[in-house]
């Protein structure tokens, strides 16, 4: 039995170099596989959360996410020694062994690699990556520069868990492997994939249980933090025959030859290298992912699946903004079949049970989303029929009424909400309590609406009585006074005349952020100034004014603390994107602005892109500087809004590329 215990001298020898903020412990890499799976972790090889894996499979694409193998221990040994090439954290915070002080170098272009000085001089070199669209995790060791002959060990360490959980020693744990030669095949526990591991070494079976092992994210927020891993055995390679290579996926692997697998890797990472365009662009492709024959996009990872209002927010930028047309079109025709009531669902949960429909704007982005594909998209009138069909179901439901009290008011105007119920994007919720139940007629809501009216004229022009209706009632009744900005709630609480004035990142989406402003003039300039004077900062605008009381200015602590702080001071990237917009339109787009633009907003979302989730944005910041990026490293809105304000600010010059 391995306890988690070793010399605790070399732990803090190498943490001064390595734990500091903003350094490679706190940067994370991602390998996402095309199906909801994904393989994760930090820079400097420690695992600091729950979702950091090397195997990490979603058993109902894209949801039904499990961890299957969690790291390795890996060590090389020969004449010059013993080096360890991992890292692990014990409780209460003991890192043995303890690589970073070999490491010299680490690159995740085009994906994950570390380089390790050896005692001779010589390079020992550790890549990782996620074939797409299989699943599997390829880990590779090459030794180069050496003058001695070094063996290379591998222990696998595994669990077999939902990806939300943590795992702890128990008896049910199955160690025994299928073993043909250096493959091996286990299945840790009835009713789960097996989990394989193909490789040119050799499998001796050594079972251990690794105990304690602490996860400082997990902690830091709040949550258990302590995790127990399994370690059936160990590989060894002789390193002088040429590289060492791993090969994990879930399911039973056993039946495909070393060889013909070797053979097949130089070509998927060729496929890999011919990758074109900026990394932000490029990463764009980890959020598109399988549902079912169809397509859709991961919300954020670690721990988002799909969410109907992130996909449709931001598949704008990571596949329109990208040319993935193709993925666009699956995306937009696999949820045109889930519409109920006029609704779209908002989640899809993990473990398969019914879709949620508690969101009141989630339809209508979709119907953005609509207008701006069929804007890009070569004409195809059998899409076009599928897509006018779901929006004209949309905006039936909405203006009869459907669940939550949505439905076009006497004014023209959507109102939405009942108590304890979360239906915008404001959707915290702390202790069974509503943070910010914006009940009413929320801004933003106001905006979607006579947008998607505008849209829905496409098939059915009668929508243009009820778009002009509401547009009437949003100019009379959401200014504050003139000169000033927008009410964020009208008819709050469904009370007639009842207002609230709070100053949020809402009132945006009056000028930017959608195909059809509704304001605009002097009003429209309002509205920015004062966003930008109260809300802006480089990481996103915050969701409350710090003049207001309930300004939260840090987003951390447990659930509770972070639930509070969410939508209350918290920054969110995503935002950027109508803000940038709405600055633009209401200076006329010129060159000066753009350019005033590209260095005020753009190159401070540009420089995170190496700070946090590498080539990704986080979902929020702190509202306060120095506005820490918290939440997901890696989230798909904050990415989608990036791309776009790259296209605001250097417009393509070629046409879209349909061929994705």
């Amino acid at each position: 039995m391995h306890d988690g215990h070793g010399p605790a001298d070399v732990a803090v020898a190498a943490s001064t170099l390595f734990d500091q903020p903003g350094t490679t412990c706190e940067v994370e890499w991602l390998e996402a596989d095309g199906m909801g799976g994904f393989a994760s972790g930090t820079a400097c090889g420690l695992r600091t959360r729950r979702y950091h894996a090397l195997l990490l499979s979603a058993v109902r694409p894209p949801t039904g996410r499990m961890v299957l193998v969690n790291g390795v221990e890996a060590w090389l040994d020969g004449p010059g020694g013993h080096v360890p090439l991992t890292s692990q954290r014990y409780a209460p915070d003991v890192i043995f062994p303890d690589a970073r002080q070999h490491m010299v170098r680490f690159t995740a272009d085009p994906w994950p690699c570390w380089t390790f000085r050896l005692p001779d001089g010589g390079m020992m070199e550790h890549s990782l990556f996620v074939a797409a669209d299989s699943g599997e995790a390829v880990l590779r060791w090459r030794c180069a520069g050496s003058t001695q002959p070094w063996r290379l060990s591998v222990r696998p360490l595994l669990s077999g868990r939902g990806y939300h959980a943590l795992h702890r020693e128990n008896a049910q744990f199955d160690f025994r492997g299928s073993v043909t030669g250096g493959n091996v095949s286990w299945r840790p526990y009835p009713g789960l994939p097996a989990i394989s591991a193909l490789t040119n070494g050799t499998y001796e079976a050594a079972p251990e249980w690794y105990r304690n092992f602490l996860y400082t994210e997990e902690q830091n927020r709040g949550l258990d933090a302590i995790e127990d891993l399994a370690a059936p055995g160990v590989f060894s390679f002789p390193l002088g025959a040429g590289d060492a290579v791993m090969v994990l996926r879930a399911g039973d692997g056993l039946s495909v030859r070393p060889a013909a697998y070797a053979e097949s890797l130089s070509a998927i990472e060729r496929a890999r290298r011919t990758i074109a365009g900026p990394p932000h662009a490029v990463s764009a492709s980890s959020y598109i992912v399988d549902r079912g024959p169809g397509r859709t996009i991961i919300a954020g990872f670690p721990w988002f699946t799909d969410w109907g209002r992130d996909s449709f927010i931001a598949m704008r930028g990571l596949a329109l903004g990208t040319g993935r047309l193709r993925a666009a079109k699956a995306i937009l025709l696999e949820w045109a079949g889930t519409v109920s009531e006029g609704m779209l669902p908002n989640r899809f949960p993990d473990d398969g049970g019914a879709p949620e429909f508690n969101s009141v704007d989630a339809s209508l982005w979709y119907i953005v989303a609509v207008h701006d594909y069929l804007g890009t998209a070569p004409d195809d009138p059998a899409t076009r029929h599928v897509l006018g069909a779901a929006v004209q179901a949309i905006l039936e439901g909405y203006a009869s009424g459907t669940r939550f009290g949505i439905a076009a008011d006497i004014d023209g105007l959507l109102r939405a909400g009942v108590p304890g119920m979360q239906l915008t994007w404001m959707d915290a919720i702390s202790a069974g309590r509503v943070v910010t139940p914006r009940i009413g007629k929320p801004v933003e809501v106001q905006a979607l609406w006579i947008n998607a009216l505008r849209i829905g004229q496409l098939w059915a022009p009668r929508w243009s009585s009820l778009e002009a209706q509401a547009r009437r009632a949003f100019a009379a009744r959401f200014p504050v006074s003139p000169g000033g900005g927008l009410h964020d709630v009208v008819d709050a609480d469904h009370v007639s005349g009842r207002t609230d004035a709070t100053i949020r990142p809402n009132q945006i989406f009056a000028v930017g952020g959608l195909p059809f402003p509704i304001m605009d003039g002097a009003a429209a300039r309002a509205i920015v100034d004062q966003v930008e004077a109260h809300l802006l900062t480089p990481m996103g605008l915050r969701t409350l004014a710090p003049s207001d009381p309930a300004y939260e200015p840090h987003y951390r602590g447990g659930p509770a603390e972070r639930d509070r702080a969410y939508h209350q001071g918290t920054a969110w990237p995503w935002l950027l994107g109508p803000f940038v917009e709405a600055w633009l339109r209401v200076r006329d787009d010129t060159p000066d602005a753009r350019a005033e633009a590209k260095q005020r907003f753009l190159a401070p979302l540009l420089a995170h892109l190496e700070n946090a989730g590498i080539g990704h944005i986080s979902e929020i910041a702190d509202g306060d500087a120095p506005h820490t990026p918290r939440g997901c490293p890696f989230q798909a809105w904050s990415l989608g809004e990036l791309i776009r304000i790259c296209r605001m600010l250097d417009p393509p010059s070629s046409p879209q590329d349909q061929s994705r």
